[in-house]
């Protein structure tokens, strides 16, 4: 291997010297090493020759110190040495820091190594985490389809189960409506059954009268002296005996002779033109001359009649009236029928109701003033309370509403019944009584959520309910051919009159007693003993039924026995008028015992109405046809007043 001499050494420090900068270094040092003398060419040696053969030099010292016996030892890094320590160690040295170095550099892949593999097993176990992650994820997501799916199965069957029970209920109400159809188709037939047959017996009772017609002249008067006296020997006397106080046995009273004699004549008649179709109720304004009607053409009417006496023919001058429409355009809408209709004590309101289920309330002039809407089926009865702030009413809906007539609201609505409610009457101003196709009868009152009184004791629909003047006596009339008293204080009915032999479908107590006109009549006045001492308390011991057995029946309440029994007819105070099937309509005198006056329209009677002074009738003549919840009978298309 060939060596370096000094002066090339020389040469090449003074390149290096020049070449970094060192001008007088280099001029001194060329000065002393004579390099100005020297053969070396500088052209041929390169620049930074220098530092070259250093960094060779460096290497080659590297190369021996990593030099072993090893093959593998060939391969190794060689960087473990730095050039400081090279120059200033030997090869035995290098050799050791080699080592050390190369043991701390395998200790050190190691730890990568190992660093690498739990990354590894970290982020195995990450994959890991992530796949448990997806698995439960999947599970939860397979469940909540699977809950989804059971609910939505919940559902349909729930669905199913809802839609079979609406169509068993729609079935069942089928079946009943089928039921209810069938009946009132057979009461229809049995009651036109019934009207022919009276029409039958009406015509042979008349052929029979002009055949006996004479001898009926010749013995008139005698028959009614006779109907007198035996109405006087009738008359109730009071005695003892075993404490029981006595009364008068029943008395039939015929008409078929002096409802010939006093045949109210047609200058006394007035009929009253306008309505299209059936009229379904009549009623007297309390304070004046109007009278009020209501029909199945959708109107009721307010008929302003003349004061006094009529005279002849006035009945054909034009009358003034007020028309109520409860539909707007085309009437005869059948769920618009006016089927009830009641006047305010002060006769400043009419209240109407309609098949539709809402109640209407009218000034005098023929103003709208309030329409009552709640009820869910046809009004079947309505009632003002004495001081004119509620409006109580009846429905097929199974409910009655009381309603605060100001407010123009409904302020209460009682569901007690199970069958629709057929008759309403106030007690007193905040109490009152219903009746229903359930027989049962409920005391009310507002404010109240349950019935303070309840009456069980009809066997069939409870047609008729009213409270006598002083609030104490509850009178009802029934399909089961009955009529009762009840008294607030006992849940047992005080008297069971069983007289009719058909269903009764009205009842009145006569206007006398306390809280009327008639405080003092002698048919309403009772005398009782209490502790030895004469007491006089003043009761309604008279009150009417009225049946489709055609008759009309006197009762005496205190005794619970029949006083009178009238062919038609329904009291009212002194006189009684009554309307029949047989067309016939007459008016009694209660004193004397006998037909006053009787009048013979064209059609059965479905109502008859006083006026407050008592010189006037209206009355409502039937076409035959039937009407609502019984089978009753319809006005026709003309009202008819007697003075």
């Amino acid at each position: 291997m060939a060596s370096i001499s000094a002066a090339e050494l020389n040469f090449l420090v003074f390149r290096y010297l020049q070449e970094s900068g060192f001008t007088h270094a280099a001029f001194t040092f060329g000065y002393e090493a004579g390099i100005n003398k020297s053969s070396i060419d500088g052209n041929l040696v390169p620049q930074g020759a220098l530092v070259t053969f250093v960094q060779k030099g460096l290497q080659y010292f590297e190369m021996e110190a990593n030099l072993s016996n090893c093959d593998a030892d060939l391969e190794e890094d060689f960087s473990f040495l730095q050039p400081l320590d090279i120059i200033t160690k030997d090869v035995h040295e290098l050799r050791q820091i080699i080592s050390e170095r190369r043991k701390k550099l395998q200790k050190e892949r190691k730890k990568e190594i190992e660093k690498e593999h739990e990354g590894e097993r970290v982020r195995a176990r990450e994959k890991e985490r992530r796949e448990r992650e997806k698995e439960v994820e999947k599970d939860r997501r397979e469940r909540d389809k699977e809950v989804e799916r059971e609910r939505r199965e919940r559902e349909k069957e729930v669905e199913r189960e809802r839609r079979e029970r609406e169509k068993e209920v729609e079935k069942e109400r089928r079946e009943r409506e089928k039921e209810v159809e069938k009946e009132r188709r057979e009461r229809e037939k049995e009651v036109e059954k019934e009207r022919r047959e009276r029409e039958k017996e009406c015509e042979k009772d008349r052929e029979k009268v002009e055949t006996d017609k004479e001898r009926e002249q010749q013995h008139g008067d005698q028959i009614v002296r006779d109907m007198a006296i035996d109405h006087e020997d009738r008359v109730p006397v009071k005695h003892e005996e075993n404490g029981v106080v006595g009364g008068p046995e029943p008395m039939d009273i015929s008409t078929t002779s002096s409802s010939q004699l006093c045949e109210i004549p047609s200058s006394c008649v007035t009929i009253l033109e306008g309505h299209t179709s059936e009229v379904c109720a009549c009623a007297w304004s309390p304070t004046g001359s109007l009278l009020a009607s209501g029909s199945g053409d959708s109107t009721a009417r307010i008929w302003t009649i003349a004061e006094g006496r009529c005279k002849p023919g006035s009945h054909n001058g034009p009358l003034s009236v007020l028309v109520l429409k409860h539909v707007r355009g085309k009437t005869n809408e059948k769920s618009k029928d006016v089927t009830t209709l009641d006047w305010n004590v002060e006769g400043t309101l009419l209240a109407t109701g309609s098949y539709d289920g809402q109640a209407r309330i009218w000034t005098t002039n023929g103003e709208l003033r309030s329409t009552l809407s709640k009820h869910k089926g046809p009004i079947f009865s309505l009632k003002w309370n004495k001081k004119g702030d509620y409006l109580l009413t009846g429905s097929c809906d199974q409910t009655a509403i009381v309603w605060d007539v100001k407010a123009e609201e409904w302020k209460q609505q009682f569901e007690f019944h199970s069958g629709p409610t057929l008759d309403v009457d106030w007690r007193n101003n905040v109490s009152f009584a219903t009746s229903s196709t359930d027989n049962m009868i409920y005391v009310c009152k507002i404010g109240e959520n349950r019935p303070i009184k309840t009456f069980a004791g009809h066997q069939g629909e409870v047609n008729c309910v009213k409270w006598d003047p002083t609030g104490s006596l509850l009178a009802s009339c029934s399909d089961d051919i009955t009529a009762k008293i009840w008294s607030m204080k006992q849940d047992t009915y005080l008297h069971d009159l069983r007289e009719h032999s058909k269903e009764i479908y009205t009842i009145r107590w006569s206007p006398t007693g306390p809280g009327t006109n008639n405080p003092n009549h002698k048919l309403v006045l009772a005398r009782l003993m209490f502790g030895g001492a004469l007491k006089s308390v003043m009761l309604f011991v008279a009150f009417g039924s009225a049946s489709f057995d055609s008759t009309v029946k006197l009762w005496d309440v205190e005794l619970g026995k029949l006083i009178y029994s009238l062919d038609g007819h329904s009291p009212n105070g002194e006189y009684l008028v009554s309307g029949s099937l047989d067309r016939s309509m007459h008016i009694w005198s209660l004193k004397e015992g006998k037909i006053v006056k009787t009048y013979t329209g064209n059609g059965g009677i479905f109502e008859v109405c006083w006026n407050k002074e008592g010189d006037k009738i209206a009355a409502c003549f039937a076409n035959n046809t039937t009407f609502g919840r019984k089978t009753q009978t319809r006005g026709n298309y003309s009202y008819l007043y007697v003075r």
